[in-house]
């Protein structure tokens, strides 16, 4: 628990999501930020190599069970391993706070350069930390990057204002140069009702708090016609104009719950600017399928309503294509995105009720050939009999956008795939195309939150010219990189 202590808040106009914005100095070129989802990357040290960031957020720390903590691998020619590898937690040297039970440190994880020295930092969300009375309020972490990577001194604690007990405030998390107004890149924290952003103020007033609170917004205040209950962020340039672009995700509540829907914000000299909602979430990904130029959205609806329609019961995922209008269905804007489910033809599979196809996304070219493929996870698949054991796709992308040409899929019984099969594994629950030896391929970390019962584990299946393969694929926990290892919940959430 976390005595009440408020975020630093400078006085300065709000750049709200609903639109009234701060006007933009004159000149913005060359400020660093990530803008396309390719530009997305977690460099820690700046040595040009991808880093993976994982939580483990019931990890027992100090003897605190569900305490939480999360690991980094620095990426190197030969790509991840489990020597060059560090261990964060409440517990950790300069880290704020301190690891208590519960706290769930690592439940949400994201990257970026918010204070533009060219070292990504390292966000992570702490939805269950207690403030003061307020139980499950929530908090965020930021550990700065530098040439020896992350760490924990001066860290930066974040916190709502007013915290209320269950608002589990950095419950998802992202970072993009949504402005110019800022020298990096700005981070989006979300909690049980709001969407919050942060920038960096260079200000020598702030240098012990230098994150700056710019906006709170309630998504249902600004979305046009239904209640959105947000759940996850992401980013990307869907419009090509040099500013990244936010997705706020989620499922409608009322009289029609359950159904994913998600709001576009659209990245403006001005600030972020709501569009429109668009059919499609709680799950979001993003990149470039067809290689325009332009990012494209790929939304996950693992419990989707079976309402006769549009949905299916074991899950859906949907695509909307880049352009200088932003993301856009099949028939335009407002129009729904292109349906993916396990009855698509060419798609091994086939729909059942709780597969959960979409449980988590994850979009970049694994075979070098300039198109971003897809990675869908499916945490409730059933192998056989063996219930919810999980399974991963990879879909094409192509000049004519996705495809189940050259569609790959894998379980714990497929070949070349260590371990078995096993019920309440929920394998493929987080999937991340990443490609930490810089060979322009991404292969594939798929991990599996219940395997040993919910010690967590993670896969790394490689990438060669003909994309994602299970050769030469090899697994490891927490325990493997010195952390606490049982019911940790390994690989619950990785960076996008």
């Amino acid at each position: 628990m976390r005595t009440r202590r408020s975020a630093a808040v400078a006085a300065a106009a709000f750049l709200l999501l609903s639109g009234a914005a701060i006007a933009a100095p004159s000149a913005y070129a060359g400020t660093s930020g990530a803008t396309h989802a390719i530009d997305r990357n977690s460099d820690f040290n700046d040595d040009g190599y991808e880093d993976v960031l994982i939580g483990a957020p019931g990890g027992t720390v100090n003897g605190k069970k569900g305490a939480g903590y999360v690991t980094v691998q620095y990426g190197s020619s030969s790509g991840i391993s489990t020597k060059r590898s560090a261990v964060f937690s409440q517990s950790t040297a300069g880290v704020a706070g301190a690891a208590e039970a519960g706290d769930g440190f690592g439940r949400a994880v994201a990257t970026g350069d918010l204070n533009g020295d060219g070292y990504d930092d390292a966000i992570v969300g702490v939805p269950g930390e207690d403030i003061g009375t307020a139980v499950d309020a929530g908090g965020v972490t930021v550990l700065w990057g530098g040439s020896t990577g992350l760490y924990g001194a001066n860290s930066v604690w974040l916190e709502n204002e007013e915290p209320v007990a269950y608002e589990k405030f950095g419950s998802a998390l992202t970072a993009g140069h949504f402005s110019p107004d800022s020298p990096g890149d700005q981070l989006a924290v979300l909690d049980r009702d709001f969407v919050q952003l942060f920038m960096y103020d260079t200000s020598p007033r702030l240098q012990s708090a230098p994150l700056e609170r710019t906006s709170r917004s309630r998504l249902s205040a600004v979305a046009e016609e239904r209640d959105i209950r947000p759940e996850s962020l992401t980013t990307g340039d869907y419009d090509n104009n040099g500013l990244a672009d936010l997705i706020v995700s989620g499922v409608t509540a009322g009289e029609e719950p359950g159904h994913g829907w998600s709001s576009f914000f659209s990245g403006q000299v001005e600030g972020l600017v709501y569009e429109r909602d668009m059919r499609g979430g709680p799950v979001v990904a993003s990149g470039d399928i067809n290689g325009d130029g332009y990012d494209d959205l790929v939304t996950g609806e693992p419990k989707s309503p079976d309402d006769g329609g549009e949905t299916t019961t074991g899950g859906l995922v949907g695509v909307y294509y880049g352009s200088a209008d932003g993301p856009l269905g099949v028939d335009g804007a407002d129009s729904p995105p292109q349906w993916w489910t396990q009855g698509t033809a060419g798609v091994p599979g086939a729909p059942e009720r709780g597969d959960g196809w979409g449980t988590d996304l994850s979009v970049a070219d694994t075979n070098g050939d300039g198109y971003a493929d897809v990675a869908i996870g499916a945490a409730g698949e059933d192998i056989g009999t063996v219930t919810d054991a999980g399974a991963v796709w990879v879909l094409r992308g192509a000049a004519g956008g996705l495809t189940a040409t050259g569609v790959r899929s894998w379980d714990q019984n497929s070949t070349n795939v260590p371990g078995s099969a096993e019920a309440g594994d929920r394998w493929g629950g987080q999937v991340k195309l990443t490609d930490p030896n810089r060979d322009g391929r991404y292969g594939l970390l798929a991990s599996a939150p219940g395997e040993n019962t919910s010690d967590g584990v993670v896969w790394v299946l490689s990438a060669g010219s003909g994309g994602v393969t299970a050769t030469g694929s090899w697994t490891y926990g927490g325990g493997s990189l010195g952390a606490p290892a049982t019911d940790a919940a390994y690989g619950a959430s990785i960076d996008e």
